[in-house]
């Protein structure tokens, strides 16, 4: 097995939240779940955990996008407000220059 990487399983948003609802909603047992979709009992209770903490957020893609996506709209929101100042000093600062007032 030397040399052989391993593949590990992807799973959409759908199977995810289907299979947490199979065990808190349809009154199934975590492990019978799991077995019978081909998958570990504790990566069943880990999606149970991310469902019950982030609700209809959670599982929104590869890797931690929700903190990823929030800082970025940050960003954006901060580039715009500084992009914002930069014209509003080159305004004032023009209108200085001229020895006249907006």
């Amino acid at each position: 097995m030397k040399g052989e990487k391993v593949k590990m399983k992807r799973f959409d948003r759908d199977f995810k939240i289907s299979a947490v609802k199979m065990v808190t909603e349809g009154g199934h047992k975590a492990s019978e779940v799991a077995r019978s979709l081909g998958i570990h009992a504790n990566q069943l209770y880990n999606w149970k955990r991310k469902f019950s903490n982030n609700g209809e957020k959670a599982f929104p893609g590869k890797g931690h996008l929700t903190e990823i996506s929030a800082l970025r709209k940050q960003l954006r929101e901060v580039e715009m407000e500084r992009d914002i100042l930069k014209k509003a000093v080159g305004i004032f600062s023009k209108t200085t220059e001229n020895g006249s007032s907006l």
